[in-house]
């Protein structure tokens, strides 16, 4: 098994494992016990689950700081999904330097497109470029150049 395949399959958990969290309140600590015994972890990069787990409600105020500007709505009316893919992958793109911004912002779409309700990866794509630009803008421009 590739490592991107583990991280990606640790950031779908993480959507579902977010949304939990924010929705039903659960300790981080019952989350993640919970998803070992209900997921096969074999597969899963188990580090990035639980740093991205335990690091979004860590640094939530940063990360929905970062993000909420480009909201055309209000944080609290984005649905628990989209919060919870904007949240992942603005951590990433605030904490995981080594993750080019292209594969988080790929990562986020993707799993927008998967869990997300109807269109939603457009509104995260767009989202996640102006973080992008805001928070990487050497890493954009450097690219733009290439």
């Amino acid at each position: 098994m590739s490592k991107p395949k583990q991280k990606q399959k640790a950031r779908r958990l993480l959507v579902q494992a977010l949304y939990s969290w924010d929705v039903g309140g659960t300790d981080l600590i019952g989350i993640e016990a919970e998803f070992h015994v209900d997921n096969d972890m074999a597969k899963v990069d188990t580090q990035l689950f639980h740093d991205i787990l335990f690091g979004v409600p860590k640094h939530l105020a940063d990360i929905d700081t970062c993000y909420g500007p480009h909201l055309d709505r209000e944080n609290a009316e984005l649905d628990p999904v989209s919060r919870a893919v904007l949240r992942i992958a603005t951590y990433e793109m605030l904490y995981s330097i080594e993750v080019p911004y292209k594969v988080v912002i790929n990562e986020g779409v993707n799993l927008a497109k998967t869990y997300g309700p109807t269109d939603a990866y457009k509104f995260i794509n767009g989202v996640l470029d102006r973080v992008a630009m805001e928070k990487r803008g050497i890493e954009v421009a450097a690219n733009k150049r290439n």
